[in-house]
């Protein structure tokens, strides 16, 4: 459940905070007000699209924060799954803020990416736009809603044959890879030799280049070398005026004349006695690497031959010998395939059967579940449909094979209507205007929200292009959802209005300075008011509050009634 929103610095929004609560939550307001900017506010904290331009004038960011409350086990199990931190009472929260330059979202104080968001989003929360309803003008969306009724073995199946489609791309590009004339195939076979042989007639090992590479260079400067470790060597030993050896050990002795006078200098004595024994040892390793020092011109023309070598097959073959010897391997697999081609073709071939075998053994087992779950969800959207004063409606749902089977299997869905007694079912597309569509959407809502574990539904004026007592049907099947979910509704229809369980005014205000949108909770006769003001206009009268009180009343009970 969204438990709050709060919103600083978005568009017209200096600072707002609202508390929701369970069922259905209703929001009110004059056009303008800025209803939209508060349900597109929850739309940007989950991954929407941000432009600088929604940054309040005079601001330096944009702030959105939503708060949920997670109770059903399925619902916290997906969140974990989405390796997202949860808090032990089960809250999340998210963050948003919106700079000129670019934007930080957060779960539970971890950053995170869009991708991420556009998961979490897709698990707490339903969000109805105004535009959403065109989306079932689309088959391929009601092949989608179709898929979610069926439930979870539906969706088992789906990815088997998302994983069948994906085998059987594959086997089918390589067994046309394999699909080579004599001629071709033995220029390839010939070319995979070449290189496998003369990779391995170099016997390469790897590290050899770094060995190498460090010969080579300390060969090409052992004169220099030589001349720098022949001055350290003199500098550091004994025989050279003013040689640091010779020094050290005056030094000891000159020292160790007087140590028996007093223990400290006994201890100091020790000291340089270990830097004298330190260089002594370093003096000798010097001499010994200017013993071993010697210009071997065969051994140096050897090594740079060698080098010469491996760099060749670097820039034909890999960066590194590891990658030079993996090319090697690949073109053995490559020999071995084109020796035996035929033999190899018909082994993918005959793994192609098998798999397209299978595949389609899952495509009859979908359309099967699709049937069934068309059949029940027909049935149940009359039901619904006839709710939302649909009267005599004939709703159905069309499942036809395609020539090829695809990632979701070889069905097409289509939902088709008839709401004239005697007509026959037409799609959606051609018989259903913008109202109808949004009734249709809502019925959906209604009869696919006990399968979900989303706890949040939102609507954008789902009331478009309806009044009377269209208005008054769709208020109550969203008072029925609400009974099951929590519904958050921008309306502008008091029939709608008058069955909140939760009710909230956005009001904008302007001064001389500024403007800025506001919402507030309102109860009691701030609600009669307000739904007076949606029945009869600015001036409030007593007739305007009787009729109020009327209309509440009326959805008291039939909330009372659904609940019995």
């Amino acid at each position: 459940m969204l438990v709050s929103l709060h919103v600083k610095n978005l568009a017209l929004i200096r600072e707002t905070e609202v508390f929701f609560g369970p069922h259905l939550n209703i929001m009110t307001g004059e056009t303008g007000a800025g209803k939209s900017i508060i349900i597109g506010s929850v739309g940007l904290a989950l991954g929407g699209r941000a432009d600088r331009d929604l940054i309040r004038t005079g601001a330096d960011y944009a702030l959105i924060e939503l708060v949920f409350q997670l109770d059903k086990p399925g619902q916290i199990e997906r969140v974990k799954a989405l390796d997202i931190p949860m808090e032990e009472d089960g809250q999340v929260v998210l963050q948003r803020r919106i700079m000129p330059a670019r934007s930080i979202s957060r779960v539970n104080g971890e950053t995170v990416n869009a991708r991420l968001l556009k998961e979490l989003s897709g698990v707490l929360i339903d969000i109805h736009g105004q535009h959403d309803s065109q989306q079932l003008l689309q088959t391929k969306k009601h092949l989608e809603i179709l898929d979610d009724f069926a439930g979870e073995e539906m969706a088992r199946i789906r990815r088997e044959l998302k994983e069948k489609y994906d085998s059987c791309r594959r086997l089918r590009a390589q067994a046309e890879e394999n699909t080579l004339d004599e001629r071709e195939k033995e220029r390839a076979l010939s070319l995979a030799r070449f290189e496998e042989e003369e990779i391995s007639d170099a016997k390469l090992r790897e590290g050899e280049d770094e060995e190498l590479e460090n010969r080579y260079r300390r060969m090409s400067n052992s004169q220099r070398i030589a001349q720098a470790l022949g001055t350290v060597y003199a500098m550091t030993g004994y025989e050279a005026e003013g040689a640091v050896g010779d020094a050290i050990g005056r030094a000891v002795r000159e020292l160790g004349s007087v140590a028996s006078y007093d223990d400290a200098l006994s201890d100091m004595v020790s000291m340089l006695s270990d830097v004298e024994g330190l260089l002594s040892d370093f003096n000798r390793a010097v001499s010994d690497y200017m013993e071993d020092l010697e210009f071997d011109q065969e051994d140096y023309d050897q090594v740079e031959e060698r080098l010469n070598l491996i760099n060749r097959l670097k820039d034909k073959y890999g960066r590194s010998i590891r990658e030079i010897l993996h090319y090697r391997e690949e073109k053995r697999r490559e020999i071995e395939r084109l020796t035996d081609a035929d033999a190899y073709r018909e082994q993918i071939l005959a793994q192609l059967d098998k798999e397209e075998k299978e595949q389609e053994k899952l495509c009859r087992k979908a359309t099967k579940l699709r049937k069934e779950a068309g059949e029940r969800l027909s049935g149940l959207l009359v039901e619904a449909l006839s709710d939302l004063n649909f009267n005599q409606v004939d709703f159905g749902v069309d499942i036809l094979p395609k020539e090829k089977a695809g990632p979701d299997g070889r069905d097409e869905v289509s939902f088709s209507i008839s709401t004239n007694p005697g007509e026959p079912r037409r799609p959606l597309a051609n018989v259903a205007s913008g109202g109808e569509l949004s009734r249709i959407m809502l019925a959906l809502k209604t009869v696919t929200a006990g399968g979900e574990d989303k706890d949040t539904f939102i609507f954008d004026e789902i009331d478009t292009g309806i009044s009377g007592k269209t208005a008054w049907k769709v208020s109550c099947k969203l008072a029925l959802l609400g009974g099951r979910r929590q519904v958050i509704c921008i309306t502008h229809l008091p029939q709608i209005a008058a069955m909140a369980d939760h009710h909230f005014i956005i009001e904008k205000n302007s001064t001389d300075d500024f403007t800025s949108t506001s919402i507030t909770q309102i109860e009691g006769e701030e609600t009669l008011h307000e739904l007076a003001r949606m029945l009869g206009g600015d001036m409030i009268t007593q007739s305007a509050l009787a009729n109020a009180k009327e209309l509440k009343d009326m959805a008291a009970n039939t909330k009372q009634y659904q609940i019995n």
